[in-house]
Formats: structure tokens, sequence, C-alpha cells
């Protein structure tokens, strides 16, 4: 049959200067699996996902996260914020 398998990627820029990110997935309309950027670790939500996050952990997928998300993801969104202030001056 048909499966869903849903990614949802996210960052802020504070007011500070600090990033907060975050990063979930879902399969079937159902929570999976998490990373916590404070801690740079995996979150199961359950033990079917107990083995991706294992494996994910052991391949490096953690620290290519860590980096999109504290790196990548907010340079992109200074970038799109940049064009949209850009865009509402010209009008």
């Amino acid at each position: 049959g048909l499966h869903t398998w849903l990614r949802v990627y996210g960052c802020d820029l504070l007011s500070d200067g600090s990033v907060r990110g975050s990063s979930r997935r879902a399969y079937d309309g159902r929570d999976f699996i998490s990373f916590d950027l404070g801690s740079g670790r995996f979150v199961a939500a359950d033990n079917g996902a107990e083995i991706t996050r294992r494996r994910w952990e052991q391949e490096g997928v953690a620290e290519r996260r860590t980096n999109y998300l504290k790196d990548v993801c907010p340079e992109w969104l200074q970038k799109y914020v940049g064009y949209g202030q850009k865009e509402l001056e010209r009008k």
C-alpha cells in the first residue's frame, strides 16, 4: 500500500543572534523521529524508530543535521528575508 514520510526542518534567528532549529519526521501521520539540536541527538518516538536512531547516529547523520540547522538554514533564512525586504522596498 501507500505510505507517507514527512520531513519538517526549520530554523529561527533570535534577536540575540542565536539560532533555534528543529527537525522532525513522521511516518504515516505519526511522529517517528526528531532531532534535539541542543544535545545533538536524535529522539525516537517508538521502538521502530529506535533502529533508525541508532543507524543515523553511527553514520554521522547527527553532525550533518547540526551543521544544517546551525549554519546552512540560518544563512538561507537571512538571504531570503533580505530578498523579501528588497521586494517590499520597491513597492
